[in-house]
């Protein structure tokens, strides 16, 4: 089995991959390490949770260790799609780069322009950003891109998903031709296809598993969910799932619950500290100091149960998380991959249960067809409640009981008399419209309904 040592990484990268407690490289790493310290382009395919991050942070360290960078010209480019992604990736540079003097700068929204155009200024070696907030520094002629050397894109497929392709695509009309271009996926759709064979130049391809596989070590499961009353039917869901979350009991240490809309990610969050559980939302429309801090409070373990939109699906590197719970069935079949990839990391055990309610069907079966299997069916640990409050029971016949039997009889017996009589004296004139199935009481004159 290869080690980190035979990868001809630089000797300091090594020592710190040594301290952050690391041997031996995962496939990715393995495979796309060696051609990118050679200057080739390398185009990974590889489902979350298998070490991309380290397998282009690495080799740009170990390429970045000579040179100096100059004001408002970085010499490499990280491409994120999040903030919460971007910020990882600055963590995994500040572990690895500890014994190099190798600078950085970090580009993501909800963080003052000013503190950003200082670090510019100065010069970097590293950049890394998501597209809007890089695109918003160019148009304001604080960065220049025409020194880059080397060039990452990160979670290509999560790039399309939130529609980034164009502005990936002018980011890499802005940098050297000559550039070296790191690009890495869980999947290949026919437009990441096409941005590869445009832009890459003869890559090395490595693929470490089937495209949009879900990790073996991932215990799956799927409750069918009968909402019941459309007015209930929300807060019935989140009974189940805090039934869930107790029927796992001291299994689940900590859990990441993906909800499809920010305000249900809200609304559940809210619910679950209602009940007494330790949980926290987080998703797109909150500060970014927020963010942080909850994501802070998840990874130290101060917080057990965070709830999420799928803005925190991928770049959330915390290895220990023991479950993922999908309130809502994603709408995209790839997001359950990267979601239930969130658990079982780094060859870990995790578990992933979704609730899927009969609007969902059509989403579950994408999501099967997907990853070429069928997920197992679980009970609902919610049994269905019976339609009225009560069981119907038999009861004691009351007086009034009996003269309401009374009264169905002589219903019946008047039934069997001619019926079409006029309403108000009896006679054998028909009422128009009824014909000969006109109601009882109908027929009867208004004295008789009277004494009845």
């Amino acid at each position: 089995m290869t080690k980190f040592n035979e990868l001809n990484l630089n000797p300091k990268v090594l020592k710190a991959i040594e301290e952050a407690g690391y041997e031996t490289p995962t496939p990715i790493q393995e495979g796309a390490i060696p051609p990118a310290l050679e200057g080739k382009d390398v185009l990974g395919i590889a489902q979350t949770g298998t070490g991309k991050t380290a397998s282009f942070t690495l080799p740009m360290i170990t390429l970045l260790a000579r040179g100096r960078a100059r004001a408002r010209m970085p010499r490499s480019l990280v491409l994120c799609p999040t903030r919460e992604l971007a910020a990882q990736v600055a963590e995994n540079f500040d572990t690895y780069t500890k014994h190099l003097k190798l600078t950085k700068a970090l580009l993501i929204g909800g963080v003052s322009f000013k503190e950003q155009e200082a670090l510019i200024d100065r010069g970097v070696d590293v950049l890394i950003a998501t597209p809007g907030r890089l695109l918003d520094h160019f148009e304001r002629g604080k960065l220049l891109l025409t020194g880059v050397q080397i060039m990452v894109v990160d979670e290509a497929d999560r790039m399309l998903d939130m529609g980034f392709i164009p502005d990936i695509e002018r980011i890499f009309s802005l940098t050297p031709f000559t550039r070296q271009t790191l690009f890495f996926s869980a999947t290949m759709a026919s437009e990441i296809e096409r941005i590869t064979d445009t832009f890459l130049s003869a890559p090395a391809r490595i693929e470490v598993a089937r495209q949009a596989t879900a990790s073996e070590t991932i215990e799956q499961g799927v409750v069918m969910f009968k909402g019941g009353r459309r007015d209930r039917e929300a807060s019935n869901k989140r009974k189940v799932l805090r039934a869930l979350i107790d029927a796992e009991g001291d299994k689940c240490t900590n859990a990441i619950i993906f909800c499809n809309r920010k305000t249900d990610v809200d609304i559940c969050a809210k619910s679950l500290k209602k009940y007494g559980y330790n949980a926290a939302a987080i998703h797109g429309d909150l500060d970014q100091s927020q963010r942080m801090k909850t994501l802070d409070g998840f990874r130290d373990g101060s917080l057990r149960l965070l709830v999420a939109s799928d803005v925190a699906a991928r770049g959330l590197d915390i290895p220990s998380v023991s479950h993922v719970f999908n309130f809502d069935v994603p709408g995209h079949a790839e997001d359950y991959v990267h979601r239930i990839g969130r658990t079982g990391r780094a060859g870990r055990e995790g578990k992933a249960i979704t609730i899927c309610s009969g609007r969902d069907e059509k989403a579950l079966d994408a999501i099967e067809k997907l990853i070429q299997k069928e997920i197992p069916r679980i009970d609902n640990p919610i049994k269905d409640e019976p339609k009225s409050d009560e069981p119907k029971q038999e009861k004691k016949a009351k007086p009034s009981d009996e003269k309401k039997s009374d009264s169905k009889k002589s219903d019946r017996k008047r039934e069997k008399e001619p019926k079409g009589r006029n309403r108000r004296d009896g006679g054998g004139a028909t009422v128009v419209g009824m014909g000969d199935h006109m109601p009882s009481f109908i027929a009867l004159s208004f004295d008789e309904r009277r004494a009845g």
